[in-house]
């Protein structure tokens, strides 16, 4: 029987334990979301973080949290438990480096350089963005070099030479698909004999299972859509759409799509049992899954041309698709509206982007409204829908520092993450705060 002294310590003493649970429910619900991978989260290029800015106070110069000496490469920043992940070359020391940066500070944490020559065209740095996961930091460079680190001390876990150990026939712009972790396994594009895609056991660099031939391996990311009730690994190559049991590497289904120039791209997007993916040469596919081991093409781009565009012909744009529309910027700058039922024509611009071959913005939808990040290095926050584009604000994020024909350009995807954005060029990495007041 609990007497008044013993009851009152209990009131006491649960009160207490409430207050502790109540603040720590606040605290959490107050944190930031990661990036801590190609895409976000959810790998779908989505930024799902509360209490953002609606504009920008300026037009010119997005003011710094910091800024941290980069040298260049086209790879995006991951962000993850507080750090900031981010790859690049030095020209002069032939060598590739991965840095682990605090996120608050831009200090570095840690480095690690290993040597890399080139062989490859436009030979400008590492292209593909790290993935952190389970207290492990994957990487893979522009030559096939793939490592995996311990997250806090940089220390390196297992690696991997995709042209020693695998015969590895580079694409022409080198490896650039990030890979993806989905349980055990670290799943990604390796080439070779069978071994298009390979999964390797996370913790130990073991192979799983290898799947998959192609001439060239292509550049799009590998990712899994769940469409209904169904897990279907999806690798864009430039011979085919195909969809893996992601258990095992075995065929689901294969859909022909050759494009010139090995030049599949784009993460492929889905909604619904729809897939979604587009080339800059040969144009936009869209195709229905039907069942597990079914898939079918519903309709397609009449060009191959990537001048004479009548949908979508992205370079390293990765359009974005909801319901009824699709968003993506065309082979020489256009901003496009297409409609998802038919591929027909809704409205371009070049408002946001610029006019010149391979032109590029990134889209990133958030919420209501759009921000778009071009290659000018400019961050723009618009909306886009059926009746066409209309911008809400705009500023210089970074400049761009990479000469393509007669522009100077930025091709490097940015990371929305702990209300801000990190991005990079050839000279920094930078992180700007885009919190609400």
């Amino acid at each position: 029987m609990i007497n008044g002294n013993s009851f009152r310590e209990f009131h006491q003493t649960f009160c207490g334990i409430a207050a502790v649970i109540g603040l720590l429910s606040f605290s959490a619900s107050l944190q930031a979301d990661d990036w801590p991978q190609w895409g976000g989260p959810q790998r779908d290029l989505v930024w799902r973080e509360k209490g953002i800015v609606k504009e920008f106070k300026t037009d010119g110069l997005l003011p710094r949290m910091w800024s941290t000496p980069l040298s260049e490469g086209y790879s995006g920043p991951a962000v993850a438990n507080g750090r900031v992940f981010i790859t690049d070359r030095v020209l002069e020391k032939q060598v590739e480096r991965v840095f682990c940066l605090d996120a608050e500070t831009g200090d570095v944490i840690w480095q690690h350089a290993y040597p890399c020559l080139y062989e490859v065209s436009y030979p400008a740095g590492p292209r593909s963005t790290p993935v952190v996961e389970d207290g492990r930091v994957y990487t893979i460079g522009a030559m096939g070099d793939m490592y995996c680190y311990d997250e806090i001390s940089g220390d390196v876990l297992w690696k991997k030479d995709f042209r020693s150990e695998y015969k590895t026939q580079l694409p022409s712009w080198g490896m650039v698909a990030s890979p993806l972790v989905d349980g055990d396994q670290l799943i990604t594009l390796v080439g070779g004999s069978g071994a298009l895609v390979v999964s390797f056991n996370k913790e130990t660099g073991e192979e799983l299972w290898r799947s998959l031939d192609d001439a060239e391996i292509g550049y799009a990311p590998p990712v899994i859509f769940d469409i209904d009730g169904t897990r279907h690994l999806i690798i864009w190559h430039p011979s085919s759409v195909t969809s893996l049991n992601p258990d095992n590497g075995h065929l689901r289904w294969d859909v022909p799509y050759s494009v010139k120039a090995g030049l599949s791209i784009a993460t492929p997007r889905l909604v619904g049992n729809k897939l979604f993916v587009a080339s800059f040469y040969n144009g936009p596919r869209m195709i229905e899954i039907t069942a597990p081991d079914e898939a079918n093409v519903v309709w397609a781009g009449n060009s191959n041309s990537e001048q004479n565009t009548d949908g979508l012909h992205p370079i390293i744009n990765i359009p974005w698709m909801n319901e009824d529309y699709i968003y993506g910027v065309c082979s020489y700058g256009q901003l496009r509206c297409l409609d998802v039922h038919t591929g027909k024509r809704i409205w371009e611009t070049f408002k946001a982007t610029g006019e010149g071959r391979w032109w590029n913005a990134f889209i990133v939808p958030h919420e209501d409204r759009y921000f778009i990040h071009n290659e000018q290095g400019e961050l723009i926050i618009a909306n886009l829908s059926p009746k066409g584009y209309e911008e809400i604000s705009r500023a210089l994020l970074v400049k761009p520092t990479r000469q393509v024909q007669r522009r100077m350009t930025i091709w490097s995807h940015p990371a929305f993450a702990m209300k801000s954005v990190f991005a990079r060029n050839d000279e920094e990495i930078v992180r700007v705060n885009l919190a609400a007041e």
